[in-house]
């Protein structure tokens, strides 16, 4: 069957593809459309998989809000040049709206939800391959509240950072002023109650070896640890940290001072956690260029 312009244009359009794999893919399944699509979609998996291996630590984290239905995520990227692609942002909008409209809680239900592609791991696939780096969905937190409860959504650096908050009883304003205190003073836990038994234990062992380093005696060591652990607690503990806007207050008596009740907190920032690329990228580039 002969393949024509407009048979390519219209592949095209429906998957992103260039248009001399277009022409091939039609070529190659006889111009039937949608065996078009799925030989593309199988290039795509070829050409992703060679990307498994590499480094994806850039990227964007998001929030969707609907009703009393949230989901914040983070979908990464190899580089920072491409997290600013109007493509890339895109497919993280379709990405988020599709889990926030689905009935999906897990990495594993959002990868598997329909979507225009496929499914949304279809979708990263087909985007791998038309953009050339290694994209993937690190997580998802499908968060629900309560009608007298509020979001509060903030993200910082574009998207760098993304934080979304839970408090019962105050305003979404007030939940927003907590979300912006966590991304601005990374807190790891939200009470002292989350604090793990053995990550507080660690910290008294270190702040008594310190206190003793300091040739205090024993009984006195104990009580400098105690103050220091409370501090501790101060700096990792959401509602026990200072209120960014009012240093004379803690950010439970902020919540409180809004006849309000803490409830969640989810944060996350790009790349925590993750090794960062480290190669030169405009080398890269330069080979990919010359055919290297």
């Amino acid at each position: 069957m002969e393949v024509t312009a407009s048979m390519v244009k219209d592949l095209r359009e429906k998957t992103g593809a260039g248009m001399m794999d277009c022409k091939k893919a039609l070529a190659e399944t006889n111009g039937d459309m949608e065996s078009a699509i799925d030989w593309l979609r199988e290039k795509g998996i070829a050409k992703s998989a060679k990307k498994e291996s590499r480094i994806a630590a850039e990227g964007l984290a998001n929030i969707y809000i609907k009703d009393n239905r949230a989901v914040i995520l983070e979908v990464n990227s190899e580089t920072d040049f491409v997290s600013k692609n109007a493509e890339f942002t895109e497919m993280i909008d379709t990405i988020g709206n599709t889990i926030l409209n689905s009935n999906a809680t897990t990495l594993e239900d959002a990868l598997a939800l329909p979507c225009e592609e496929g499914t949304i791991k279809d979708l990263i696939i087909a985007k791998t391959a038309k953009i050339g780096e290694k994209l993937s969905l690190r997580r998802i937190k499908v968060v629900e509240k309560a009608d007298d409860e509020n979001f509060g959504a903030y993200l910082h650096m574009g998207g760098r950072i993304a934080v979304l908050t839970v408090v019962k009883g105050a305003s979404a304003e007030v939940a927003k002023d907590v979300a912006m205190q966590a991304a601005a003073m990374r807190p790891e836990y939200v009470f002292e109650s989350d604090v793990p038994e053995e990550v507080v234990e660690k910290e008294r062992a270190v702040q008594k070896e310190l206190a003793m380093s300091e040739g205090k005696p024993a009984e006195i060591a104990e009580k400098m640890v105690a103050g220091r652990i409370k501090k501790y607690f101060k700096e990792i503990c959401l509602v026990e940290q200072p209120f960014i806007k009012d240093g004379d207050m803690t950010v439970n008596d902020y919540i409180k001072k809004n006849n309000g009740e803490m409830k969640s907190m989810v944060r996350y920032e790009v790349g925590e956690g993750m090794e960062k690329r480290n190669e030169n990228f405009a080398e890269e580039v330069m080979n990919q260029v010359k055919g290297n």
